[in-house]
């Protein structure tokens, strides 16, 4: 045990008299998650090109949905998830396999902490947006209005979620439920729309935007991109997660019903509630190209309503604190681990500040951008996870010595290929080639699946330690 730093070796794996059935854990934590409007409010909307996801009709923006909540389910969690399970141990201790024990701190320990800020930041933007929109305030990023709003949620979040997990637990009891309810609601008034909906309504007769509608392909690429980028941070922490359950068929439950069900039905109500929005013409002349059903809102509910929908708006703002508190709360025990010798407060905070930055600014207000790089990092470290436990036959191999190779250069070429299409967006001499990489964070993934099977295959895997 001498060889295995101490956090390896003081780790206390969940025993089996605290774990609890799926769907007291797994499945409510990640229904929860994919229920955030942050989530669905923008996923009818695509790219920005005209008819959004809708433009080759219902049928097939749905069953992209159904696809990627199938990847984020097979391919991003349940590996994760049985290992946490088989463990009882969480995401930085079970990462050392693939990283090394040294590695190990750094990927997935300092990362996973690290991007709980920019989901902070994602968090702070959107629902300081919906606030301002609601009392008519300044919603745009950067204004003063917009900035206060952002700065006091991110640093109250923060702030519980850095106390600890009890308290987080007090805000999160029953708040995930109102997005639920709002989807119910809206989708009771317009599903009677859906059978007169045609993809002419909602991109118009004339299009005079220079972008073409989506394709049946990049319909279904931009689906997956979507909801695998937000996805991919909360797959690789099923490793904790999951550690709370009993047996495999917890694991599979928890993720069929949190991940795979959820996701088909947040998005799902949220691409029908636009497509009965536009079917049944609620839609004023001012909103015609508009597929946020947040924003639609107003013309769904009818005037005389503009009560209702500045409560239901506020709802919807405040059903975003757990998240904010649990973003703070991961980075907090991330960097514990990582950082031992510095103070929580001090690193989160300045996290925090981090996070503030990116939300008055707008930074982070290009959601799919956001998901992107999200995707782009955790991509290729769930597809290294994945070939580390097939290889190691289907159990965890335990703690590598220092930095793993086989891992490390899985990551870094998997990130390059994930983050391709941003970098492209940067740099005028790539923008040629911007698009070559489809469905970027699956493509991170598989490259990191891939890559670390052959770099193992070669011996470049470090020697396992006691």
């Amino acid at each position: 045990m001498s060889s295995l730093p101490s956090y390896v070796a003081s780790a206390k794996p969940v025993p089996q008299s605290n774990r609890a059935a799926w769907y007291k854990n797994t499945a409510p934590t990640y229904a929860g998650i994919m229920l955030w409007f942050v989530f669905w409010q923008d996923i009818a909307k695509g790219g920005g090109e005209p008819g959004g996801v809708l433009s080759m009709g219902i049928g097939t923006a749905l069953f992209g949905l159904a696809i990627s909540a199938l990847l984020c389910h097979f391919l991003f969690y349940l590996v994760p998830g049985k290992l946490g399970m088989h463990t009882g141990l969480p995401l930085y201790v079970v990462g050392t396999s693939t990283y090394g024990v040294t590695g190990g701190l750094f990927m997935p320990g300092f990362l996973m902490g690290l991007l709980q800020f920019g989901w902070l930041a994602v968090n702070a933007w959107a629902v300081a947006t919906l606030f301002c929109d609601c009392l008519k305030w300044n919603s745009t990023a950067p204004s003063l209005s917009h900035g206060i709003v952002a700065t006091i949620f991110a640093v109250t979040g923060a702030f519980i979620g850095l106390k600890g997990i009890q308290y987080v637990a007090r805000v999160a009891t029953y708040l995930p439920l109102i997005p639920l309810i709002v989807l119910l609601i809206l989708l009771a008034k317009t599903i009677g729309g859906v059978a007169e909906f045609t993809p002419g309504k909602i991109i118009g007769e004339t299009n005079p935007q220079a972008l073409a509608p989506l394709s049946t392909w990049g319909v279904l690429a931009i689906l997956c991109t979507y909801a695998v980028g937000f996805f991919a941070t909360a797959g690789a922490a099923g490793t904790d997660i999951a550690s709370n359950n009993r047996n495999n068929c917890d694991v599979q439950l928890g993720g069929l019903v949190g991940i795979t069900l959820a996701t088909i039905v947040a998005g799902g109500a949220a691409i029908i509630i636009v497509a009965g929005a536009y079917g049944a013409g609620l839609v004023s002349a001012a909103n015609q190209g508009n597929c946020n059903p947040i924003r639609l809102m107003g013309d769904i509910l009818g005037p005389g309503h503009d009560g209702f929908t500045k409560a239901i708006m506020i709802a919807l703002a405040i059903s975003s604190f757990p998240a904010a508190c649990f973003s703070a709360f991961i980075a907090a025990n991330s960097f514990k681990t990582t950082m031992p010798h510095v103070n929580p407060a001090i690193s989160v905070g300045i996290g925090t500040l981090l996070a503030v930055v990116l939300a008055v600014t707008g930074i982070v207000g290009n959601v799919i951008w956001v998901f992107n790089i999200i995707g782009a990092s955790f991509g290729p470290v769930c597809g290294a996870m994945v070939a580390d436990y097939l290889l190691s036959g289907r159990k965890w191999a335990g703690p590598r010595a220092g930095f793993n190779p086989a891992g490390w250069i899985s990551w870094i070429v998997g990130f390059a290929v994930g983050a391709f299409n941003l970098v492209a967006d940067l740099v005028p001499a790539l923008a040629a080639y911007r698009g070559m990489i489809p469905v970027p964070p699956v493509a991170a993934f598989l490259v990191g699946f891939v890559l670390y099977c052959l770099l193992a295959k070669l011996g470049l895997e470090s020697k396992k330690l006691e």
